[in-house]
């Protein structure tokens, strides 16, 4: 399917979730997965700032984007932190340069290890409001053009329309407060993530994948669905598992 068709196909699907009730998390997890496929990066994450201006992990396409992400937020450092901070872009940083170990030396150090080679950062912002930066992975050497970093800025958009929304951004108290809950459900969904892994024998990823599954499938937020298997009120034993098997 041509890339214009699915870019189609994903406006559509995020603007029929926005209509409901929708799931922020959920949502921003589908957006990481969308900007994977549509820009041929390796990994995505999406950071948001809190209530006190400190960036937390929302969302991420795998296990090693995140851990990068929270190296990342614990060391104060990387085009993500900047580019929240300046509100600009930061796109095809080539990780391979003395110049990015000077400027970012834990950051870099720790996505060469990773094994990627390239970043960028989009800003999450409506018109001179930043509320997070979009980031993206690479362990190629290939730029992005301008085309697909219009579409990477497009899907940043999606992501700051779907966390602020219209009616939100006429209330601050209650933009802070849906921005605080995401954030508060997504501690509970990482907690979830490490039990089920545990349990079942399985990377947080895999843990992850089936967690959603369930939760989608039988219409569950993902915070009310990992509150419940915290508390033990939900019987873990009528999810689908995925197959343990030996990791490397």
């Amino acid at each position: 399917m041509a890339r214009e068709q699915r870019l189609a196909q994903v406006f559509v699907e995020v603007a029929d979730t926005l209509l409901d009730d929708f799931d922020v998390l959920d949502l921003l997890q589908r957006l990481t997965a969308r900007s994977v496929e549509l820009l041929g990066v390796s990994a995505a994450g999406i950071m948001l700032a809190d209530v006190n201006d400190e960036l937390q992990i929302m969302a991420a396409s795998d296990e090693r984007a995140r851990l990068l992400e929270l190296l990342a937020l614990q060391h104060d450092q990387g085009p993500c932190v900047e580019c929240y901070r300046t509100g600009r872009a930061r796109t095809n940083i080539d990780l391979t340069t003395p110049e990015a170990l000077e400027s970012w030396p834990r950051f870099t150090a720790r996505a060469r290890e990773t094994g990627y080679v390239t970043t960028h950062a989009i800003p999450l912002r409506l018109h001179k409001r930043v509320v997070g930066a979009l980031n993206l992975f690479q362990n190629t050497e290939h730029s992005l053009g301008e085309e697909e970093l219009a579409l990477a800025q497009a899907l940043a958009d999606i992501a700051t329309i779907a966390i602020l929304q219209q009616r939100v951004l006429e209330q601050s108290h209650l933009e802070n407060t849906q921005l605080q809950a995401a954030l508060d459900s997504r501690v509970v969904v990482e907690q979830v993530k490490g039990i089920l892994a545990e349990r079942w024998g399985t990377t947080p990823d895999e843990a992850f994948d089936a967690f959603r599954s369930h939760a989608r499938a039988h219409q569950l937020r993902l915070s009310e669905l990992g509150r419940n298997i915290i508390d033990g009120s939900f019987d873990t034993s009528v999810m689908t598992a995925p197959k343990p098997h030996t990791h490397r």
